[in-house]
C-alpha cells in the first residue's frame, strides 16, 4: 500500500469523525501548546536575571552599606568603625591585585525640582568610572566626567523618568533643577532602563529612571546627609580583569575591609557573577520541571490517541479483513493505522503550536510576565508530538495488522 493512499485513508478517517479526532487531539494540542508557553516563560525569566546582573557588572565586586537600624548604628560607632569611606576604595585599588576600575558613590532621597514640578528620586554622588562599570547608555547629552569631580562642578545627569517627568516635551540639557538648596546644570538625560533592579543583598529595589547623578565631590561637599551616623558613601563597585579571580578578590577585600572596620560587620559584599551562575543554575532546573509538567499533557493526549485507534480498529475489523483478503500484507495494514495515529500528532502539533505561540505572546503583552520563544522549543514540542503520534498509535496498529483475514471478515 502507497505512502499516498495511507495519507488519503488518515484524512478520510479524521473528516469522517471530525468531533472524535478533535477531542482526541485536544491532550496532543494542550500539551504542545504548555510545552511552548512554559520554556518560553522560563526563558523570559532566564534573560531578565541575566540583563539583571548584566546591569551590575558580571566582572564587578559590590561592597554595599548594610542597612542597620539606628541603635545598631550606634554600636558600630561605638566600635571606632565609620562605614564605608573613600580611604576605604583608595585601599583597595592600591593593594588588591586585578583590579581594573573602581568607583564609589553616596545616595540620598529627595526632592528634585524644576519650575513648578518635582519629582521624588534617589540623587547619588558618582565618580566618572560609574556609569562605564554598571553600563549605562546616554539619550542624549554628555556623561559625568573627570573634570566635574575636581573642579566640584554643580552638573548631573537625570535618569530618563525624571528627565520625562520634569520636562515633558522639553530638551533638559543645559537647564536648571533644585536639589534641596542647590541648583544644578543638567548636562545629560541617561536611556531608559527597562529592567528594576531587584534585591540582591543590600541592594534596594527601585526604578533606575528615578536616580540622579551628580559629581560625587559636588555631593560630599554640598548636600546633608539623612543619617549622621550613616558612611561617608554607600558603595564601592571594583571591577576585575578575570572573572576567575571573583572569589579571591572578594576575599582579600573582605580581609582589608574587616582590619579597616575593626571586625565591625557594616558592610556586604556582592558579587554578580556568582550569584548569576546560580540563578541560571537554577532556571535550568524550573525550567525542566516545567517542561516536564507541561510534557504530561502530552503523554495523556497519547494515550488518548491510543484508545481511540484500538476503538478504530474494533470498528474497522471486517474493513481490514477485506483489505487482507485482497491482497494487503500486515506491513500496510501496520503503516495504515500508524499514519492514522500520526496524522492525528501532526494536526494537533501544529495546532498546539499555533496556541502556544499565542499564548506566549499574551501573556507578555497582559502582564508584567516576560516571555520569549525560543525556536528549539517549538521543535521540541512538534517532535515530542510525532513521536507520541507514533509510540502510542503503534500498539493499535500491531493489534490491526495481527487480525486473522477469516475471523475478521466474519466479524459483526
Amino acid at each position: 500500500m502507497q505512502l499516498e493512499e495511507n495519507i488519503h485513508l488518515a484524512i478520510h478517517g479524521l473528516t469522517d469523525h471530525k468531533f472524535r479526532s478533535f477531542l482526541t487531539m485536544l491532550g496532543i494540542i494542550f500539551g504542545v501548546a504548555s510545552v511552548i508557553a512554559m520554556l518560553s516563560i522560563g526563558e523570559g525569566a532566564k534573560r531578565e536575571a541575566i540583563a539583571k546582573y548584566q546591569d551590575l557588572g558580571v566582572n564587578n565586586i559590590i561592597v554595599r552599606e548594610k542597612k542597620l537600624s539606628d541603635e545598631e548604628l550606634e554600636e558600630v560607632r561605638a566600635k571606632f568603625s565609620q562605614g564605608l569611606s573613600m580611604q576605604d576604595a583608595s585601599v583597595i585599588k592600591e593593594i588588591v591585585p586585578g583590579v581594573e576600575r573602581i568607583a564609589s558613590q553616596a545616595e540620598i532621597s529627595t526632592d528634585v525640582k524644576f519650575a513648578d514640578k518635582s519629582v521624588k528620586s534617589t540623587v547619588i554622588g558618582i565618580t566618572p568610572d560609574f556609569t562605564e562599570m554598571m553600563n549605562y547608555r546616554l539619550q542624549r547629552g554628555d556623561f559625568i566626567r573627570e573634570n566635574h569631580c575636581t573642579q566640584r562642578m554643580k552638573v548631573c545627569m537625570l535618569g530618563a523618568g525624571v528627565a520625562a517627568s520634569l520636562y515633558q516635551q522639553e530638551d533638559p540639557i543645559g537647564k536648571m533643577v533644585k536639589i534641596e538648596d542647590q541648583w544644578l546644570e543638567v548636562i545629560g538625560v541617561l536611556a531608559s532602563k527597562t529592567l528594576f533592579t531587584e534585591t540582591v543583598g543590600e541592594l534596594a529595589a527601585r526604578d533606575l529612571n528615578t536616580d540622579v547623578y551628580v559629581p560625587l565631590t559636588t555631593f560630599l561637599s554640598r548636600f546633608s546627609r539623612e543619617n549622621i551616623l550613616a558612611g561617608e558613601i554607600q558603595q564601592i563597585t571594583v571591577r576585575v580583569d578575570q572573572s576567575g579571580k571573583l572569589p579571591e578578590v572578594a576575599k582579600l577585600m573582605n580581609e582589608i575591609l574587616k582590619r579597616h572596620h575593626f571586625n565591625n560587620e557594616d558592610y556586604s559584599i556582592i558579587i554578580p557573577y556568582e550569584l548569576l551562575k546560580q540563578e541560571e543554575k537554577e532556571r535550568q532546573i524550573y525550567n525542566f520541571l516545567l517542561g516536564a509538567i507541561a510534557a504530561i499533557s502530552l503523554i495523556v493526549g497519547g494515550i488518548g490517541i491510543m484508545n481511540i485507534m484500538l476503538a478504530t480498529v474494533m470498528e474497522r475489523t471486517r474493513e481490514i479483513g477485506i483489505r487482507r483478503a485482497i491482497g494487503a500484507r500486515k506491513a500496510d495494514i501496520m503503516s495504515q493505522f500508524v499514519t492514522e495515529a500520526v496524522a492525528i500528532s501532526i494536526t494537533g502539533g501544529i495546532i498546539g503550536v499555533l496556541l502556544g505561540v499565542g499564548l506566549s505572546l499574551s501573556v507578555s503583552l497582559f502582564t508584567d510576565v516576560s516571555t520569549y520563544i525560543r525556536p528549539y522549543s517549538i521543535l521540541i514540542a512538534f517532535a515530542f508530538s510525532v513521536i507520541v503520534g507514533i509510540s502510542f498509535g503503534y500498539l493499535p496498529a500491531k493489534n490491526a495488522a495481527n487480525l486473522k483475514p477469516v475471523d475478521s471478515i466474519r466479524y459483526e
